[in-house]
């Protein structure tokens, strides 16, 4: 069992960052540290208990760089558009300087996607279609993220960082073909970097006031 940081729930699930500047791309990450991750992604509740999740895994260094090539590409066509985090601008300065950071770090992401020492894609059985479309969609990723997301927090408390994007799913059959995934029987939800984080003091980001997004018992 690896050595956990000194994290209580609440400081765990307040600090567990977007982490790009500060992967440690040059340390090699343990293959029984992601194992544990994964082991803690598997008790995150599902519909159903369908447990219907996959964990891709990549260490080898020309898949990698394959993966994050597509990233690349990915996120210049997400550099063009109105949502692009270096694009949103509020009128409120800190705010704006906030979304500018963002902005800055992800595009360092954007081209060291690939060079993180390991790539993780959460994925689940099945692909949407048909009738029902929203709330098949809502169902099969909400069979996922959780999981996805246990395994992120494990991460952190571990003294890993990690990244959730979803950029790749542009290209998602060309990732598919990269990595052997049976894109007609298998979705993925995301793709993250896992590696080791230069120092482990993060701090919760800057949010409104929770009452400021409540809506009891209407909207």
């Amino acid at each position: 069992m690896a050595h956990l940081l000194d994290l209580d729930p609440d400081q765990l699930l307040s600090t567990t960052r977007a982490v790009r500047f500060r992967l440690d791309l040059e340390r090699p990450v343990p293959m029984n540290l992601i194992e544990e991750c994964i082991a803690v992604a598997q008790q995150a509740p599902t519909g159903s208990n369908m447990q219907s999740w996959h964990f891709v895994v990549v260490t080898d260094a020309d898949k990698r760089k394959a993966v994050g090539d597509v990233y690349r590409r990915a996120f210049e066509v997400y550099k063009g558009l109105p949502i692009y985090a270096g694009a949103v601008q509020t009128g409120d300065a800190a705010r704006d300087a906030q979304q500018g950071r963002v902005a800055s770090s992800a595009d360092y992401l954007g081209e060291h996607m690939g060079d993180a020492p390991v790539l993780v894609i959460p994925c689940v059985n099945g692909r949407v279609g048909g009738d029902n479309v929203g709330m098949a969609a809502a169902s099969m990723m909400g069979g996922i993220i959780p999981a996805a997301w246990s395994f992120m927090l494990a991460a952190r408390a571990r003294g890993l960082g990690t990244c959730l994007t979803t950029l790749h799913l542009m290209f998602e059959q060309e990732v598919a073909e990269i990595l052997d995934i049976p894109f007609n029987e298998v979705s993925q939800a995301l793709l993250t970097p896992v590696a080791y984080t230069k120092g482990t003091d993060f701090k919760p980001a800057s949010r409104p006031d929770p009452q400021s997004i409540m809506h009891i018992d209407g909207w």
